[in-house]
Order: structure tokens, then C-alpha cells, then sequence
């Protein structure tokens, strides 16, 4: 009998997306469909997925969730998407609004109740379609409760008596934390807020709930899944995570090569191969010139597509750009996030133009021109969960300029001359970065090297199937451990 897999996420391409997780949670799900689990997915009904012109229809049913001493409602939508099931919550007052999460001023106050009522509303609309899950494969804090509903308020509900549950954590950093006054709102039992369960540091913790509560915790890359059992990179759940280290496994992140190859793109002006890489050159023109970008193709091209927030290594790469502006190379950023990182970039746009190209939002169509257009892609990042740009750029041929952590770490192999795939620097400082840009710029003067270095790199294999692969074993693994009373 096919295994039937809950997929809850805040988000998930083609719907609605702010960064890996939801090309992830996209991907996915199709990936286990074609292996042959039954997998419905599960996210809010967004402004962006209005946008978006998905095709929904009422589900047949509504949903009630209490919550602060009242009742709220909502619809329940579907669509299918190459055959998936997709289910969407809908309560407009939650989830009708212009950003998933916050603005860039910062978060939106009710986030605990807006994922309190979606993480309520999954599991009261599984139990109403009689959709009987196997696992509840749970995303990120916004869906962290999820596995605690289940062991508190559906502990005695024989239609969950079955159901394991996977929790992955795509960033560590963002925990999903509130403070302690507004526990009540998550109509959980008050004993559950002590420090072995949701208390964190005197705050509510949805991604600690996760990663305490559910059977089998993954994150998205085995170096990252190390990296977080230590200070540095724990975000003060290290100690919890040791802990549960038997339970805790990394399985990198895989792409959607239906999406991202340079062979069938249908956003790029020009398709190649790693056996014809005349296109290549095309892109680049058209890119320049769709930027309106004067660079030609005497002087290389790094792209960086990015969120512009600390995690990503905008601040050593502000304190580098004096030196890299010295180097005879054109930069184009693409990406939105912290005010703070979206002046400065813009700043240097206006000091550096005939050196650098910014455009701040989100452009689908620009990201792969970018992916195919670029000689290389640059990702400084001061940690990297698994990062899936420098996957797409393996595949276009754009070699990554990558700092060596997490998935980058795993993904990149460092180029000798003869062998590797990329450029990666340990160190995390603009001096070390700087050094790397000159390494590979230095090797791309050598054309036929080159060439050799961008078709070694194109024939990297990081497709969804050996992922999902990996994440039905744990499936399994989830329901082995099921302590919970049929």
C-alpha cells in the first residue's frame, strides 16, 4: 500500500516563495509522488497565491480552530499540480496580505496566531477529507506545533494513532519565537511550557516545539545537520540537538532540473549544453542587455541572486567591494530583504556603474537569465543550510565563488586546476573572499581550462530522486519509532 504523506509548509513554488524552502516544498512532494507515496501538500491560501492565477476550487469543507476563547473559521481550497494534491488554508484576515512573513520593517505582530491557526486548520482538514496520513512531514517553525497538537490535543484521536511525523528545519536561525504571555493562544496544555518542552530562554519557541516533539528531524544538508550541534552555528538549540543526534540526519536538498537546465529553460534567450556551450555567450549579451549593462566579453560577469539579509555575508562582502572594484570584472545582484543591505547596494550601484548592476525584487526571469548569463555566481554566506543557487549554476555552467559551510561545503568541490567544480574559501572575512574572486578570475583567463572547468560542473547530478529516496527511508524509519497509543 502506497506510504500517505501530509507535506506542510508556509510556503511552496509555484504558489507562493521567499526563498529555498519554498523550491523545496515544491519540488518535493513530486518527487515523492513519483516514487509512488500518495502525498497531498498543505499551505496558506496567500495574497501571492491569488497572484499567482493558481486554479483553486472549494474543498467541500470548512475548518474550525479555537483559539483565545473563539472560534475561527476557515475554507479549505485544492488544486493538483502535475497530478499532486494541493490543499490551501484560507482565513483572509491571516494570510491576505501583501509579504508571507512581515515587511522588511520586520515581522508581522500575529505571526503565532496566524501559524497556530494554519498548523490547527492541517490537521482538522486531513481528519475531514479522511485523509489518514502515514506521516506528517512538517516545514520550519510556522509548522512546528504540528507534531504537539498531535501528542496533546489529538493524543486520544484514534485517526492519528498512526500518523509519525518528519520535522525539517531549512534555516535554524529564524526559531519562530514569541513571548510567554501569549502562550494561551496555542491551546496547548500549560505544562508543556517548561524548559524541556517550548520554553526558550523565557520565550515560546515553535521551532524548538518541532525539534522536541517529532519523531525524525532533518535538515537539508549533512554538513549543516553537524554544524548545528555546535555553538556557533546551533543558535543555542545545539545542546537540544546533540541530544537527539540519533534522531537528527542531513539529506542535501535536490533541484528541479524540469525548471533549472540550460538545455530546456524557456527564460533564457539562448538553450546549450554541456556538449554545446555556444548559448552561453548568447545569454550573457542578451543579459547585459536586457540590464543595460556595458561589460562585454573581454571581462568575466558574477552574479550573486540573494536575500539580503546578515546570514547571506553582505557585510564582508560591503568591506571587500573596495578591492573587488579594483579587479577587472562586472557584478549583478538580484534580491530583496533588509532595507539596510538594499541601500547600500543600491549605493554602490550609483558609485560603481560601469562595475555593478542592481536590481532589488524578485524576478523569476531575470534569476535564470542571471543563472545562464554569468560566468560565475558569488555566495559569501556566513552559514549556508544547503543553498540551491550554486546547484542551478553547477548545471548552467556559472561557476560558484562559494564560502566553504554547510551545503555549499558539500555541493562545491574546490577547483585544483584539474579537478573540482568551483571556488571555496573557509575563512570568513573580505580578505579571504576577495583572494577566492582573483583565484577564479585567474582561471578564467584560461579558455580551454575553462571550458573544461563549466562542463565538469554541468555534469553534477543533484536531481530530487536520490533525495527522496533518502526521506522515505526516514519515513519509515519515523514509523518504527511511533510511541504514540493506537
Amino acid at each position: 500500500m502506497a506510504l500517505n504523506v501530509i507535506f506542510a509548509t508556509p510556503e511552496a513554488f509555484p504558489f507562493a516563495k521567499t526563498g529555498g524552502l519554498g523550491d523545496v516544498a515544491g519540488a518535493l512532494p513530486l518527487a515523492l509522488k513519483r516514487l509512488g507515496c500518495k502525498v497531498s501538500l498543505f499551505l496558506p491560501y496567500y495574497r501571492e497565491v491569488l497572484l499567482s492565477r493558481a486554479r483553486t476550487e472549494p474543498a467541500g469543507i470548512e475548518v474550525s480552530v479555537p483559539m483565545a476563547g473563539r472560534d475561527l473559521s476557515g475554507q479549505v481550497l485544492k488544486t493538483s499540480i502535475d497530478g499532486l494534491a494541493v490543499y490551501f488554508i484560507k482565513r483572509d484576515e491571516f494570510f491576505d496580505r501583501s509579504c508571507l512573513y512581515g515587511t522588511p520593517e520586520g515581522d508581522y505582530f500575529d505571526n503565532l496566531e496566524r501559524f497556530v491557526f494554519f498548523s490547527r486548520a492541517v490537521l482538522e482538514a486531513v481528519k475531514a477529507k479522511d485523509l489518514k496520513p502515514d506521516i506528517i512531514h512538517c516545514n520550519d517553525w510556522q509548522t512546528g506545533l504540528i507534531p504537539v497538537y498531535l501528542k496533546d490535543a489529538c493524543e486520544d484521536d484514534p485517526f492519528f494513532s498512526k500518523t509519525a511525523t518528519v520535522f525539517t528545519i531549512h534555516n535554524i536561525a529564524y526559531q519562530g519565537l514569541f513571548p510567554s504571555s501569549i502562550y494561551g493562544i496555542t491551546g496547548l496544555s500549560p505544562e508543556l511550557y517548561n524548559p524541556e518542552g517550548l520554553e526558550f530562554w523565557g520565550k515560546l519557541s515553535l521551532l524548538k516545539a518541532g525539534i522536541v516533539y517529532s519523531d525524525i528531524i532533518t535538515t537539508v544538508s549533512p554538513a549543516y545537520s553537524r554544524e548545528i550541534q555546535t555553538p556557533e552555528y546551533g543558535s543555542g538549540l545545539d545542546g537540544l540537538l546533540k541530544n537527539r543526534k540519533e534522531d537528527l540526519f542531513g539529506v542535501l536538498n535536490g533541484v528541479d532540473y524540469g525548471v533549472w537546465d540550460p538545455l530546456i529553460d524557456r527564460l533564457i534567450p539562448s538553450n546549450y549544453s554541456a556538449a554545446d556551450l555556444s548559448g552561453k555567450a548568447v545569454c550573457k549579451k542578451e543579459l547585459l542587455k536586457n540590464i543595460n549593462f556595458e561589460l562585454g566579453d573581454e571581462r568575466p560577469l558574477i552574479g550573486m541572486i540573494s536575500r539580503l539579509v546578515d546570514q547571506k555575508g553582505f557585510d564582508i562582502l560591503f568591506e571587500a567591494m573596495p578591492e573587488l572594484m579594483k579587479l577587472e570584472a562586472g557584478f549583478v545582484f538580484l534580491g530583496s530583504g533588509e532595507s539596510k543591505y538594499q541601500k547600500r547596494l543600491e549605493d554602490l550601484g550609483r558609485r560603481y556603474p560601469e562595475k555593478v548592476s542592481v536590481h532589488i525584487g524578485f524576478d523569476d526571469r531575470l534569476s535564470h537569465m542571471i543563472e545562464a548569463g554569468c560566468d560565475m555566481i558569488l555566495m559569501p554566506s556566513r552559514y549556508e543550510p544547503c543553498g540551491l543557487n550554486q546547484i542551478y549554476s553547477l548545471k548552467y555552467g556559472t561557476i560558484p565563488v562559494v564560502r566553504a559551510t554547510g551545503g555549499l561545503d558539500d555541493t562545491v568541490i574546490d577547483y585544483n586546476g584539474k579537478n573540482g567544480n568551483g571556488f571555496k574559501f573557509r575563512e570568513y572575512s573580505p580578505k579571504a573572499l576577495t583572494n577566492c574572486v582573483r583565484q577564479a578570475l585567474l582561471a578564467w583567463k584560461d579558455a580551454k581550462a575553462w571550458r573544461k572547468l563549466q562542463q565538469r560542473a554541468m555534469k553534477a547530478n543533484f536531481s530530487w530522486e536520490s533525495s527522496a529516496r533518502k526521506y522515505m527511508d526516514l519515513y519509515a524509519l519515523a514509523r518504527k519509532k511511533l510511541s504514540r497509543p493506537e
